[in-house]
Formats: C-alpha cells, structure tokens, sequence
C-alpha cells in the first residue's frame, strides 16, 4: 500500500519556487507568444518507459498554480505500476497555463518516479529476507521531504529526515572523541532519555567495544559478507542492525541473506535516473 499523500501545504511551496524560477522576470515568452489566450486543449501524461509512479500530485500543483482552471483526471497514482504508453493523467484546459507548467512537473513528477522505480526494484531484490531497504539524507537541497516520500512510495523506508531526529554517531565523532566508548558516552549525556543512538562501526572490534556501552543501533559500514555474517551474530538481535556502502541491486540480495535489519542506500536519491514520462498533445 502506498503512504498517505504529503499534504498540499508542503508541497505547495516548492512547487510553487520551482515555476518561479522558471518563470524568471518576464514569464514564458514563446508560449504567449505562438499559443492564443482562449486555446484549451486535452493532454495527457504518458509514460515512455516501464517504472513506479511517484509525484503525481507534485504536478498537478504545477498546473493548477499557473492556471487553476487546468482539470486533471488521475489514471495511475502514486504507487501504481506503469508501462510504455501507460497513461497516467488527462489534464483538460487553458494551452498556455498546460505549456507553461509542463517542464516543472515533469521534472518533478519524472524524478520522484525515478527514486520510487529504483527503490521498488531493490525491495524485490531482497524481499525474501527480514532487510528493509532504507534512505539516508543525501538528498536534493530542499527537496528531502519530497526525495523521501519517494522512497516510501517505491516501498522502502526512511532513515533520518534531519541532525534532529537522532544521534547518529560517525567515524569522524569518534576520531574526534578518541573512541567508540567516549562518544558513546558523551552522546548518552547530551540527549533525552526518548532519542535513540546509533554509531557507525568499520570492525568487529568497534562493534564488540559499542555492545559493552550499549547502543540502540549499529551501522555495519562498509563490510564484507563473512565480515557482516559475524557482525550479526555478534550483535545476537541486541541492536538493530544496518548495513551500508555502496550497495547495489546485484550485491543487496546477499547483504540481506546475513540477517541484517536494515539496507541503507544513499544513491537512490543522489544519482538515480529518471522514468521517462512525457506530456503528449492531441490524443
């Protein structure tokens, strides 16, 4: 099942900074130019490759914040699976409002689409073990809720949306500290009794010494398998347990198979590609 929408008030503001930008200081001059004000035309969203939808709302916010007389019939929602040639929405109005609105939502309609499609395809690949696959906060600037809501929609789960949410104790803070024990403890004394810990642990030595103190989770960064297998017997269910480090649709199904908890991805959203989806005119 998909999540609930985002609510409109959030997504509203971005979508409406994206049409700013494009927009700029004159507005979008070849379309008022070529395209009569009393033209209404009948579009649709198609989708030219096979993948997850995600962001359809994202872009009717687009077309309907440049003109509000612009209707959109939803096909295929958030969460459903597409094909080429699939339609995904019908929009009905005003050909200029339509013209100027579609490069920003196809930008975000086709990006969130694309996490969602690569998160989905991972999700499959390790759907027979225990191992949810999780985000991280390599995220767009300003687009994480949204980057996030994706990753959701394609079946995965979100880590940390921000430094606020949790203590994540990494290999720098302990560097810095001068041992997984100090940082742990200092950590223990600088938060509230309701803030879970986690700290990233590159051996089993550095697992074993964040056991002793106690610890709600481990990141299990940058493993090899037998090392993973080990560090999750080690870990006996005492802690939640995440794997991390370039992990890819190939190499997740044998990560899983150790028994961790949790795969956590972060080029879902830093570098994943698009689904091609496009806006077709007369049909």
């Amino acid at each position: 099942m998909p999540p609930s929408p985002l609510p409109r008030i959030m997504i509203e503001p971005l979508v409406r900074m994206a049409l700013l930008e494009d927009l700029g200081r004159a507005g979008d001059l070849t379309t008022d130019a070529i395209i009569p004000a009393g033209h209404r035309a009948t579009t649709r969203l198609v989708a030219r490759q096979t993948g997850v939808v995600a962001g359809i709302e994202l872009a009717q916010a687009a077309f309907e914040l440049i003109d509000a007389a612009t209707e959109m019939r939803i096909e295929r929602a958030d969460g459903a699976a597409v094909a080429p040639g699939d339609v995904i929405a019908t929009l009905t109005g005003p050909a200029r409002g339509i013209l100027t609105a579609e490069r920003v939502a196809l930008n975000f309609l086709c990006r969130l689409s694309g996490i969602a499609t690569a998160t989905a395809a991972i999700v499959a690949a390790v759907q027979d073990t225990k191992a949810k696959v999780v985000c991280t906060r390599k995220t767009t600037p300003g687009l994480r809720a949204i980057e996030k809501y994706a990753i959701r929609v394609g079946g995965g789960s979100n880590h940390r949306f921000g430094l606020d949410d949790a203590v994540l104790i990494k290999d720098n803070h302990i560097a810095i500290a001068g041992s997984v024990t100090e940082a742990l403890s200092r950590a223990k004394l600088g938060v509230g009794h309701l803030v879970k810990i986690e700290i990233e642990v590159d051996t089993l030595d550095q697992l074993r010494e964040a056991l002793d103190q106690g610890v709600d989770a481990v990141l299990l960064d940058n493993m090899n398998l037998e090392t993973l297998t080990r560090a999750v017997a080690m870990v006996a269910g005492t802690a939640i347990t995440e794997a991390s480090g370039r992990i890819t649709p190939a190499s997740a199904p044998a990560i899983a198979a150790t028994g961790v908890d949790l795969i956590s991805i972060g080029w879902l959203t830093h570098s994943v590609g698009i689904l091609d989806i496009g806006l077709d005119f007369g049909q």
